[in-house]
């Protein structure tokens, strides 16, 4: 069978017909048409390692995630391969067979390997499982294709494409699960879960990502296991939950992970805006909202955000969870949330943080939250050309996050109310775009900067300095440019009023 032509064959299940008829069967058909293309590209390398493993005398097959996405008509940027040799083996052949090898997951049976511009990992059969505890999956090795396969995360990873027969090995129907869109396990899913809680975490992302409905039983699984993640290691929870939100739908892996009670473990903020609705629904659900506001931020992403953008879809979801620790139901009937941006911004920093994203991101995020409400009153007052200096200089290069994030904050029923909005902010837009035409708005400084300001005042470096700056800063901020003559007797008589500027007890 190694002299196989590099085609790929006909499925040997019956389950996929050659006449097809119904439309499961017509989709699994159209499935295969995309798999053959898809593949087509690194056939040839594909043949050529499986000739390599079997001339050794052991198995390979590429799985999982690379023949998914074939048969949904994807290029895999990743190539990940499983066999019977053990890494000893792997290694040995990986490195006359390529260009480079590594082997930082040996410890999970994992090498890896490059052969001119084609990263490859090869991983040996294996089973992953959880002690109660403890965060580190334990690695068992395993003989066959078939066991390996029982013991994936979804039944539509669970696909194989055997090498070099190019014999196509799918024991749990994960074809069919793919064309159906239904997202299984190949055991039980209570089985599959306790063997590794983050799978839950992909039952959501796949979710998002692929738009699978998640089956019944998944579901029940999830629910009564969601305290299981808990032994998962927050930076494995982080990278799940970063792919969810990069998704094509994170709105629908969003709402498993919260109707589960998967958020409660990993983000607790989130089911926390599902405020209970006083019966005079004086607020609007903050929940609903928040997952509204993600979904308009994600139509809004191209241009000078393109999509997808983890900063402005964290900004989105995360806006309001300030809002269940300051509200207050007022006299009258009304209901405040006053500097909720403000907690919020602490709370995004905390959260982020215990999820270990790095520092750029927190701070990125929690300065959006900070930032979000800064537009409204805008409409109800002409702002001056300093509210506009001060609006574009506070967010720095996160500016064009902020028109976005602000323009999806507007979840109004009201036609016209919505219009006024964003006829506002139009109008701010275009401000900023005239200024910056007469301004450096990016890069605002003052006047003078530190050497000019110590050499004015005969000083040398310290904390008066950075004063004196901050207070041409400013003046710069609410009158434009000032030319170095007036900033000179502005800050004359700035430092006048200063008490080091003062003559000492003997009159120095």
């Amino acid at each position: 069978m190694a002299g196989l032509d590099p085609v790929l064959p006909d499925p040997p299940s019956p389950t996929v017909p050659t006449d097809p008829t119904t439309a499961l069967e017509r989709a699994m058909e159209e499935a295969r048409t995309r798999a053959i293309t898809a593949l087509e590209p690194v056939m040839p390398l594909l043949v050529d390692l499986g000739r390599v493993f079997a001339g050794a005398g052991f198995e390979l097959s590429l799985v999982g995630g690379p023949v998914r996405d074939a048969f949904l008509g994807r290029r895999s940027a990743d190539l990940d391969f499983t066999t019977d040799a053990r890494p000893d083996d792997t290694v040995r052949l990986l490195k006359a067979w390529g260009d480079a090898h590594w082997e930082v997951g040996r410890d999970f049976g994992t090498i890896g390997a490059r052969k001119k511009d084609v990263v490859v990992e090869v991983t040996t059969y294996r089973s992953e499982s959880y002690d109660p505890d403890s965060r580190k999956p334990e690695v068992a090795y395993g003989d066959d294709l078939v066991g390996d396969l029982s013991r994936r995360d979804f039944t539509v990873n669970a696909m194989a494409l055997r090498l070099p027969s190019l014999d196509f090995a799918d024991p749990h129907d994960g074809l069919t699960d793919l064309a159906a869109g239904v997202l299984r396990t190949p055991g039980t899913a209570e089985r599959s879960f306790s063997d590794d809680p983050l799978r839950m975490m992909r039952a959501a992302r796949f979710a998002a990502q692929l738009r699978m409905r998640v089956a019944p039983d998944v579901v029940a699984a999830m629910t009564a296991m969601a305290a299981r993640i808990a032994i998962v290691s927050a930076e494995r929870v982080r990278v799940e939950l970063e792919k969810t939100l990069l998704a094509a739908d994170p709105v629908a892996g969003l709402r498993l992970l919260v109707d589960t009670g998967l958020a409660e473990h990993v983000l607790p903020e989130l089911p926390a805006l599902q405020l209970e609705i006083d019966e005079h629904h004086r607020h609007k659900d903050v929940y609903e909202h928040s997952l509204t506001v993600l979904q308009q931020a994600i139509d809004l992403e191209g241009g000078d955000v393109p999509g997808p953008d983890l900063l402005l879809r964290l900004s989105a979801l995360l806006h309001d969870i300030g809002k269940p620790r300051t509200r207050r139901f007022e006299e009258g009937g009304g209901v405040s949330f006053h500097h909720h941006e403000v907690v919020g911004a602490k709370l995004v920093a905390k959260r982020l943080k215990a999820l270990r994203f790095d520092n750029d991101t927190i701070k990125a995020v929690a300065r959006l939250t900070e930032l979000h409400l800064r537009f409204h009153g805008y409409g109800d007052g002409e702002w001056t050309d300093s509210a506009v200096r001060r609006y574009v200089t506070d967010a720095g290069p996160l500016l064009p996050r902020l028109h976005k994030l602000t323009r999806s904050d507007c979840t109004t029923r009201n036609a016209r109310k919505a219009k006024r909005l964003a006829d506002a902010y139009d109008d701010l837009e275009a401000r900023i775009a005239r200024l910056r035409e007469q301004e450096e708005l990016d890069s605002i400084r003052p006047d003078l900067d530190g050497t000019q300001i110590m050499a004015l005042l005969g000083i040398g470096p310290s904390r008066v300095v950075g004063r004196a700056y901050q207070f041409l800063l400013g003046l710069r901020m609410d009158r434009g440019p000032l030319g170095a003559e007036v900033a000179e007797r502005e800050l004359r008589a700035w430092w006048a009023q200063q008490p080091e500027a003062a003559p000492d007890a003997d009159g120095a």
